[in-house]
C-alpha cells in the first residue's frame, strides 16, 4: 500500500466533517475525509432544522455533502475506520485506516488532522426499545420535538438531567410521562417544578415498549401496568468516538470531549475538532455543520501561517 499525501485529513464524514472538507476544497487545500460510514444518527428517518434542506433523510444529506467534496479536485472521501494517528518528527502526522465495504486500506500523510468522529450512544437495556427508534423515539428533542407536539409522549432516561431535558419537551406537549426506569435522578424540588408544568414523574422499573404492527403504543412496566404513550424521546448515553486517538495527548474535560478554543484548536498543534466530538456534545446537524466552517477557516489561516514562517526562516538561514 503506497503512502499518499495530503494538506489535511478529516476524520468523520458527518456535517462538521463534511463541512469542514467543502471549505477546505474551496481554499485550495488537498482534503481526504475518512469516513466509517456507521452514522450516530442512521436510525432516524428525516433530519429536521437544516436550512433549505429540512426534513431530509440523515443519510442523503450525508450523500449529498460527499458529492459536493469530491466535486472538487482537492477532495476525495474514502470509507474506513481510523485504527491510528501518529505525529511525525518535524510537523505533520500519519494516519492509518482499515477500509470497509471493500475499500481500501489507507496510509495517509497529512500536515493537519480535523477530527470530527462524532459520538457512539447506548441506550436503555429495554428490550423493544430500538424497534421504535427513530421512527417513535427519539433522541434530540430539539430535533423532533415539532413533529410530536401535543402528543401523549413518553421522556426515558437513566442519567441526572431528566428533568431538565422534561421541562424542554414540555414546550412542545403537555402530555408528558418521565421514565426514569427505577435509576434516573429527580430530586423532590425537580419532580415539583415538573408537576407544575402538568408533567407526571414514573420511577417504577419498565418492562419493555409496547406497539402493534410497528406502532408504538404504551410502556409496559415490570409490574404489569401500561401506560398509553405514542412516541417520545430517550436519553441515550454517549461516548466519543477517539480510540484512535489515544496517546496523542489531547486534552479531555470530564466526558471525553475533546477541549477547543473559540476557532477549534485543540491542545495538539496542528489538530483540529469540530462537531460532538467536542463540548457540548450532542449538536443539531446545522450547528455542527457550522462549527465545520470555522475550523476549515482556522486550519486554512494556520497553514498559511506556517508556510510564510517557513519561507521566513529559509530566507534567514546563512547561505553555505
Amino acid at each position: 500500500m503506497a503512502q499518499e499525501t495530503a494538506d489535511v485529513i478529516v476524520i468523520g464524514g458527518g456535517p462538521a466533517g463534511l463541512s469542514a472538507a467543502l471549505n477546505l476544497v474551496r481554499a485550495r487545500r488537498r482534503t481526504l475525509v475518512i469516513d466509517s460510514n456507521r452514522p450516530r444518527n442512521a436510525a432516524t428517518l428525516l433530519a429536521r432544522g437544516f436550512l433549505t434542506r429540512d426534513g431530509v433523510s440523515p443519510l442523503e444529506l450525508r450523500k449529498l455533502g460527499r458529492d459536493e467534496v469530491e466535486r472538487y479536485d482537492e477532495g476525495d472521501v474514502a470509507f474506513a475506520v481510523v485504527d491510528a494517528v501518529r505525529p511525525l518528527d518535524g510537523r505533520g502526522f500519519r494516519v492509518t485506516a482499515r477500509g470497509v465495504r471493500g475499500a481500501a486500506d489507507i496510509d495517509v500523510v497529512a500536515t493537519a488532522v480535523v477530527i470530527a468522529s462524532g459520538l457512539s450512544e447506548s441506550l436503555p437495556a429495554i428490550p423493544s426499545l430500538r424497534a421504535y427508534y427513530g421512527t417513535h423515539l427519539h433522541s434530540c428533542v430539539e430535533c423532533d420535538g415539532y413533529e410530536k407536539s401535543d402528543a401523549a409522549l413518553a421522556l426515558i432516561g437513566e442519567s441526572d438531567d431528566l428533568a431538565e431535558r422534561a421541562l424542554l419537551l414540555s414546550q412542545w406537549s403537555s402530555d408528558l410521562v418521565v421514565f426514569t426506569n427505577g435509576v434516573g435522578a429527580i430530586t423532590a424540588d425537580d419532580e415539583a417544578r415538573l408537576v407544575g408544568r402538568g408533567v407526571v414523574v414514573e420511577r417504577r422499573r419498565i418492562d419493555d415498549v409496547e406497539g402493534e404492527r410497528g406502532v408504538m403504543t404504551g410502556i409496559r412496566l415490570q409490574d404489569g401496568t401500561v401506560v398509553e404513550r405514542v412516541g417520545g424521546f430517550v436519553r441515550p448515553v454517549w461516548t466519543p468516538a477517539l480510540d484512535f486517538a489515544d496517546g496523542l495527548g489531547l486534552e479531555r474535560d470530564a466526558e471525553g470531549l475533546i477541549v477547543v478554543d473559540a476557532k477549534g484548536r485543540t491542545s495538539v498543534p496542528g489538530m483540529y475538532a469540530a462537531g460532538d466530538s467536542t463540548p457540548p456534545g450532542p449538536q443539531q446537524l446545522i450547528v455542527a455543520a457550522g462549527a465545520g466552517a470555522v475550523v476549515a477557516a482556522t486550519v486554512n489561516r494556520d497553514l498559511i501561517g506556517q508556510s510564510i514562517a517557513e519561507a521566513a526562516s529559509v530566507l534567514a538561514a546563512p547561505s553555505q
